[in-house]
């Protein structure tokens, strides 16, 4: 199974020590049965005598067997630390175009249910590898006592393993269409939460909601996870009623067929008693452990990147460019089935150090995927990216280079300065100024405590890190469409001038055609191709963007 083959890539030997001490435990389990057999129904006298190598037998073995168990216990806490930490690791090394794809209710479903049902394996883990383990050792001791009882008796016991195992395949079918059940119920519930507010004011969208979405998952998961259990619990069952039927055989031959003597037969019945319940213990890990295989096999139907060893990328030293640009870039967005979407290119696009660009365009023209894909967060399909003039080899350096506010953004509670160090203090209160955010936020060292902000303010919390980041590159989506008037103002007047001041490259997408005159180029997306607004166009526009649109879609 995937869950043993990477704890045995990655704890070999710690895995391979709980190994030993498992067998060390099977054996003295074993010579506990043997010590009985040979001393306590073998022997005729004062069984006194042999009371405390007895009591010494049962300490040993519970002593090895309890320190197997939280030997292979917490190395499998150990291993799920890791599992989870690889997996938010592969999500941040992972392209945004692809998570984009996968949606975050995917991702969550990974980091909460499979990281869970890994966990739960893990506990379970101990009893299936010492049912197995003292299995196999208490066969090879029944077989030196009695090879024919062993015979039949490992008959009867294939038989009742190959009925379990047909049950828990069926455990398993019905195991992975609840983890499918799951993604649509996470789906159901980020409606919940993120639509709370539409959904309070409108309740028969509620209601289909919950009647037609949520209750029809609900209702399947439901549906599968007791088709799952009741195939559990009949291979449990099943293999309690086989493991007492088996000691009946075992006398029934002994005595009445001749094929032992009454205390092999005893021995036998202890042995089977002995390995009942641990026998029944591995069965019942046997669906979490098929809960962790589908777990397994979701995470790795992400298709994350490799987890990088670290986060060192390299940040450019500000102003040791002059040129950046997109040359023959395309992109194409591509549906679940393979179907090529909406596309944008071929683009053409120079910037050059220390320009104020303004982007416009209508409502999917193709502004924010030119945004990503000039921030590096897309790569091109076709074309590409030049610094100076030279393509660009390694875009997690290149993004690097920019700071963004795009339109969802998520907001943060720390401000971060350059290379991920604390925010420079002057730089930071120079900004509160700025931003008129001073008597709004109260900081715990650089941490915000009071996130519950409008969204102009967030807005503005979400530029003043932008600001602290200290990098050349700004890229605003839309950031004062959620601003008063008045400030609006100050951010085109003011803001936008100081920055520029700093030596920033600014690149605003906009629709404020009042303020156009401020930038230094005016460009405009339609229908996934990029042009640029000069002399008359750009009067024009700039008189009445909403007439441009207009125009355009004519």
């Amino acid at each position: 199974m995937e869950l043993l083959r990477v704890v045995y890539r990655h704890y070999r030997w710690p895995f391979l020590g709980v190994m030993l001490l498992s067998l060390a435990s099977a054996g003295l389990g074993i010579g506990a049965i043997a010590f009985i057999n040979r001393r306590l129904i073998d022997t005729v006298g004062d069984p006194a005598g042999v009371l405390p190598a007895f009591l010494g037998v049962i300490v040993a073995l519970l002593v090895v067997t309890l320190a197997s168990q939280l030997a292979l216990t917490i190395l499998g806490h150990h291993f799920v630390h890791g599992l989870r930490g690889r997996l938010v690791k592969q999500i941040l090394d992972t392209d945004v175009e692809r998570l984009e794809r996968l949606g975050s209710a995917e991702l969550l479903a990974s980091l909460s249910s499979d990281i869970r049902n890994v966990t739960i394996a893990f506990v379970r883990l101990p009893e299936l590898i010492q049912g197995l383990v003292l299995t196999a050792g208490s066969a090879l001791y029944l077989g030196w006592l009695s090879p024919g009882l062993l015979a039949v008796t490992a008959a009867w016991l294939a038989v009742t393993i190959a009925v379990s195992s047909w049950l828990v395949k069926r455990v398993y079918r019905h195991l992975s269409r609840v983890r499918e059940s799951e993604d649509r119920l996470y789906r159901d519930y980020e409606a919940v939460i993120h639509g709370r507010k539409e959904l309070a004011l409108n309740r028969g969208r509620a209601r289909r909601l919950y009647d037609e979405r949520y209750e029809v998952d609900a209702r399947d998961y439901r549906g599968q996870i007791i088709r799952a259990d009741t195939y559990h619990l009949s291979a449990i069952n099943w293999s309690n009623i086989m493991m007492l039927g088996a000691i009946g055989v075992v006398f029934f031959l002994a005595n009445g067929l001749g094929w032992a003597s009454t205390s092999v037969a005893a021995t036998y019945s202890l042995t089977l008693l002995f390995l009942r319940t641990p026998l029944l213990q591995a069965i019942g890990a046997l669906p979490t452990l098929m809960s962790a295989q589908v777990a397994f096999d979701k995470i790795a139907a992400l298709e994350l990147a490799e987890a990088e060893r670290d986060f060192a990328v390299a940040e450019a030293e500000p102003g040791d460019w002059q040129t950046l640009s997109l040359r023959g870039v395309r992109f194409a967005y591509t549906g679940a089935d393979g179907e090529t979407g909406f596309a944008v290119g071929p683009l053409d696009l120079t910037l050059r150090r220390g320009e104020m660009v303004f982007l416009i365009g209508g409502n999917g023209s193709g502004k924010s995927t030119l945004a990503k894909l000039l921030t590096g967060l897309y790569r091109p399909q076709e074309g590409e990216l030049l610094l100076d003039g030279e393509p660009l080899r390694d875009a997690a350096s290149y993004r690097q280079r920019f700071s963004a506010v795009f339109s969802d953004f998520h907001q943060f509670a720390d401000l971060v300065g350059p290379q991920g160090a604390q925010a420079d203090p002057a730089l930071v209160e120079a900004w509160l100024e700025e931003l008129a955010m001073r008597d709004k936020l109260a900081f715990d060292g650089q941490s915000v405590t009071n996130p519950e902000l409008s969204q102009g303010q967030r807005k503005r919390l979400a530029l003043l890190m932008a600001v602290a980041e200290e990098r050349d590159l700004l890229l605003l989506d839309e950031w004062a469409a959620d601003q008063d008037p008045q400030f609006r103002r100050v951010f085109y007047r003011d803001l936008l001038p100081r920055l520029q001041a700093m030596g920033k490259t600014v690149f605003a997408i906009s629709h404020d055609d009042h303020y156009f005159d401020h930038a230094d180029r005016l460009l405009e997306m339609h229908g996934g191709r990029l042009s640029e607004l000069t002399g008359d166009q750009r009067l024009s526009v700039s008189r009445d963007a909403v007439a441009r649109l207009d125009e355009v879609r004519g």
